[in-house]
């Protein structure tokens, strides 16, 4: 389909509402048909970034056998869990309550007696 060229023809801004010559408006990244004294460029921080992910998993990746000789050593398990419930259990979002974990791990002892007089 072919179009007339507008030399002679008028174009209502988009911004201000105002007629201006036809070749001498221009379309805005909006959209919107403004006046090349009205345009506006885009901000840079509008702008879509593409930002890359943090590399999270490794290419042919293996679990370590612990159980493997090698070289006459052997690589054993050691659980370093301490014993006993801790406060960092949880059951679903709540955590626990870590005072009553404590109290359970209170020290009692008893050192002999103490005498007190009063003169």
């Amino acid at each position: 389909m072919a179009y007339a060229t507008g030399k002679k023809s008028y174009a209502i801004s988009d911004r201000s509402g105002m007629a201006f010559p036809y070749q001498e408006m221009v379309r805005e990244w909006t959209g919107a048909l403004v006046h090349i004294s009205e345009f506006e460029p885009k901000h840079p921080q509008i702008r879509r970034k593409t930002v890359k992910a943090d590399a999270i998993a490794l290419r042919n990746a293996r679990p370590q056998d612990f159980n493997l000789n090698s070289g006459g050593s052997r690589f054993t398990t050691t659980d370093l869990s301490l014993p006993g419930e801790f406060a960092f259990d949880s059951s679903g979002m709540q955590p626990d309550d870590g005072a009553e974990q404590n109290r359970k791990r209170q020290l009692l002892a008893r050192l002999g007696t103490t005498t007190v007089e009063i003169s």
